[in-house]
C-alpha cells in the first residue's frame, strides 16, 4: 500500500502541474497580451523619453 501512494505522488504532481500550465496560458489563447502589445507599450515609452530629453535642452 506504500508504494502505492509513492506512485500517485508524482502522479498527482504532473496532473496539477497539467492543470496549472493551461491555467496559467489561458491568457494568450485571447490576444490580449503577446509580442503585439508589449511592442505598443515599449514604443510609447520611447516616445516619453525622447519628449522628456528634447525639453532638457541637451
Amino acid at each position: 500500500m506504500a508504494s502505492l501512494a509513492w506512485l500517485l505522488i508524482p502522479l498527482l504532481a504532473a496532473v496539477g502541474a497539467g492543470l496549472w500550465g493551461s491555467w496559467a496560458a489561458r491568457n494568450r489563447k485571447s490576444g490580449r497580451t503577446g509580442d503585439v502589445t508589449e511592442l505598443n507599450g515599449y514604443a510609447a515609452f520611447r516616445e516619453a523619453m525622447e519628449k522628456s530629453h528634447s525639453h532638457s535642452g541637451t
